[in-house]
């Protein structure tokens, strides 16, 4: 107890990222896991037809649906891509902005007064 008091200051903000690390990683998890769980039912969905335990008519109404989920996956995780690729270009192109300012004494009150 008197351990973890002490450390706390150093030992919060590692903490912290080690949090927000396993986050992250949840969130790729589950991605993955979403876009293999409909791969998955797309397969046996296939199998379904297959044996004949499904109509044709069936098979084509959910492997419609089960696709455009897949698509709508793909396009959300390109999209999400080309935010990263644009953020990083925009980070490389920014210019450092610099506001110097410059003193100029004034000859008659001898005050010193800042122009831009």
């Amino acid at each position: 107890m008197l351990m973890k008091l002490l450390l706390a200051p150093v030992m919060g903000p590692i903490n912290g990222v080690v949090w927000i690390a396993e986050k992250i990683q949840e969130r790729t998890n589950t991605e993955f896991d979403d876009q293999e769980n409909l791969h998955k039912k797309l397969l046996n969905l296939q199998l379904s037809f297959d044996l004949g335990e499904i109509s044709e008519e069936e098979f084509e109404e959910q492997e419609e649906e089960i696709l455009l989920q897949i698509q709508a996956l793909e396009e959300e995780k390109s999209r999400l891509e080309q935010e990263d690729i644009t953020d990083e270009e925009d980070d490389l192109i920014a210019e450092p902005q610099l506001n110097i300012t410059t003193p100029i004494i004034q000859e008659e009150d001898k005050t010193l007064v800042l122009s831009r």
